[in-house]
C-alpha cells in the first residue's frame, strides 16, 4: 500500500469561491510548486474530508474536476496520483482563461486604489511561491 501525502490545505470560510474550489486551486497550487511530486498518492476522499471536517461529496467533486482536467490520474482500488505533466489545454483554451483570470484580478483590485506597481510586485511574489522548488 503506498502512503498517502497528507494535503496542508486550509478552506477558509469568508472566501467567495466555493469549497470545492478552494480544494482544486490549493491542490493545483501544490502540484505546480512542486510539493506535491509526480506519483504522490493524495489523502482518500474521506480522509481529506474528515480533514477539512466537510461533505465527503465536496471532495469527491474537487478530486473528479482535478482528474478530468489532468492533474490527478484514478487508479482503480489504489486511488488518486498525481499525473505526470502534460499540456493540459489548447493554446487558445489557455489565453482565453489567462484573459477571464486577469479581467476579475484587475475587476477585483482596482477598487482597493494601490498602486500597479505595489500589485505587479505582490503578484510576481505570490507566482513565485508556485513555481518548483529547486533542490540544491
Amino acid at each position: 500500500m503506498s502512503r498517502r501525502t497528507p494535503l496542508m490545505l486550509q478552506i477558509v470560510t469568508g472566501d467567495p469561491r466555493p469549497i470545492h474550489r478552494q480544494i482544486v486551486d490549493g491542490v493545483r497550487r501544490l502540484i505546480a510548486s512542486g510539493e506535491l511530486a509526480v506519483g504522490a498518492a493524495l489523502p482518500s476522499v474521506r480522509g481529506l474530508a474528515l480533514q477539512l471536517t466537510i461533505n465527503p461529496n465536496t471532495v469527491a467533486r474537487a478530486y473528479s474536476e482535478l482528474a478530468t482536467e489532468g492533474w490527478l490520474d484514478a487508479r482503480a482500488g489504489l486511488g488518486l496520483f498525481v499525473a505526470i505533466p502534460r499540456q493540459r489545454l489548447s493554446d487558445d483554451e489557455r489565453g482565453r482563461r489567462l484573459d477571464d483570470a486577469v479581467q476579475r484580478f484587475a475587476g477585483d483590485v482596482i477598487g482597493l486604489d494601490y498602486p500597479a506597481a505595489v500589485v505587479l510586485d505582490r503578484v510576481a511574489g505570490e507566482l513565485a511561491l508556485c513555481l518548483p522548488k529547486k533542490s540544491a
